[in-house]
């Protein structure tokens, strides 16, 4: 098992050195506005929106409602004809142009079709439809729409309910409450708490850092702001911790048990999710972290206070006695 745990981190390396040769779609994109007059106000409209002529996106509403005429005729209330384009289409940006005059969104891109249909429609229209192809930047999307959160939220606190209620009547451990003496768990739970502060952080003070990296999306953390680089070695750190914990939690425990303190733990990381990413757009989080960075060590560090080994089967006990693990008599 050792060796497998080996593997699994030489595994989970390569994969960071692969996530380094993701090509960044930015070096795909003409940085062309169509009546912008000089390269310096491309670039300034590249940089302030993170997207160009040829970027590809995903209609993610409903459908995507186009004009066939131009911007112009739009503005200037003449007869325009409109078309859909359903949800899950794939489009491209072929044109943006400026129209001061439109009081409502003065950016129109025109966009053409997987099925070769072309039409305008404001930046903000598209915007609100779409999703870049990346899958990072679909998994984004996904997770930032409000009725999901809500939905998950409610299930995460039914399912840790639930859990938490099991464990009191099978008297099984749980992190920080009858916890085993590994840190793995406890490590774990500090960096989710630590990575939903910094996701919320990221919100608030970054999020034109962000909007660029939904935009062009990468794991790899060395390509990136400092900020945003910080954030994705915590996600990594997350997968990585948590392949440990599994591996070290098992020589501790039974296997129903295993499968209940593991399930305990999914809950308690979901809440702390939750919990940190919330309050922390509203400043309450930073102190709360602090709190929770010391109530976790102090837990961890009270139940693993034991000297003592078992003769028979070599596990750590707290007192002298029978061993809850084998059975044996230690006197």
């Amino acid at each position: 098992m050792r060796i497998r745990f080996i593997l699994s981190i030489v595994l989970l390396n390569m994969l960071m050195l692969l996530s380094s040769c993701y090509r960044n779609n930015a070096d795909n994109h003409d940085i062309i506005v169509s009546d912008s007059t000089s390269t310096n106000d491309s670039t300034s409209f590249y940089y302030t929106h993170h997207y160009s002529i040829g970027y590809n996106f995903v209609v993610h509403g409903d459908s995507l409602l186009l004009i066939s005429q131009q911007p112009e005729e739009y503005v200037s209330q003449l007869t325009t004809d409109t078309f859909s384009v359903k949800h899950n289409i794939q489009i491209a940006v072929s044109d943006i142009r400026t129209i001061p005059q439109d009081s409502i969104d003065s950016i129109w891109v025109q966009v053409i079709a997987e099925n070769g249909h072309i039409g305008w429609t404001h930046e903000t229209e598209m915007l609100k439809n779409v999703v870049p192809t990346d899958p990072i930047s679909q998994f984004i999307m996904l997770f930032s729409d409000t009725h999901l959160i809500f939905a998950l939220i409610i299930i995460t606190l039914i399912a840790a309910a639930y859990i938490v209620r099991t464990v009191q009547k099978r008297n099984a451990p749980l992190v920080h409450y009858r916890d085993i003496p590994s840190f793995y768990p406890t490590l774990l739970c500090i960096t989710v708490a630590c990575s939903a502060t910094l996701y919320a952080s990221l919100q608030m003070f970054g999020a034109d850092t962000w909007q660029n990296f939904y935009f062009h999306p990468s794991l790899n953390p060395f390509s990136m702001p400092l900020i945003l680089g910080i954030f994705i070695s915590s996600v990594w750190a997350i997968l990585i911790i948590g392949i440990a914990t599994v591996e070290d939690t098992r020589h501790y425990l039974s296997f129903e048990d295993l499968v209940l303190y593991l399930s305990g733990l999914c809950g308690v990381c979901a809440v702390l999710y939750i919990v940190f990413s919330i309050s922390t757009l509203y400043y309450i989080g930073y102190p709360l972290l602090i709190l929770y960075c010391y109530f976790a060590f102090s837990r961890y560090k009270h139940y693993t206070r034991t000297n003592l080994i078992c003769g028979n089967c070599g596990k750590n006990i707290k007192k002298r006695g029978t061993c809850p693990h084998c059975g044996a008599i230690n006197e």
